[in-house]
């Protein structure tokens, strides 16, 4: 078993930089994440024409925050619409399960 506080380096290249990381993550998660960037960088100076390599690096930063709090947004809303259904399909169970214990009224004894 690893030891989660073990930290290890694994150097990636962002905006024509090179950086080295030091993370608990397993390295190919770390790289993983470093193209990720790389590639919205690279897309952000593309669409927008910027070439100042900071101002790609943040416009990049916002996009990427941008696209996970909508992405936490939705994940919130089906967490929420599943609750809400849940509670629909418990509360109908119930009520089957209160008609099903009730004696009927239309045997005649006899």
């Amino acid at each position: 078993m690893t030891d989660p506080t073990q930290k290890t380096s694994v150097t990636v290249r962002i905006a024509g930089e090179d950086h080295a990381i030091r993370s608990s993550v397993n390295p190919e998660h770390t790289l993983r994440c470093a193209r990720l960037v790389e590639e919205r960088v690279k897309e952000v100076q593309e669409k927008s024409g910027v070439s100042d390599r900071y101002r790609a690096i943040i416009l990049a930063a916002l996009s990427m925050a941008d696209r996970y709090v909508r992405a936490a947004d939705e994940l919130e809303a089906v967490k929420a619409g599943g609750a809400h259904r849940a509670r629909e399909l418990y509360e109908q169970i119930e009520a089957e399960l209160d008609d099903t214990a009730q004696p009927s009224s239309n045997v005649s004894s006899g």
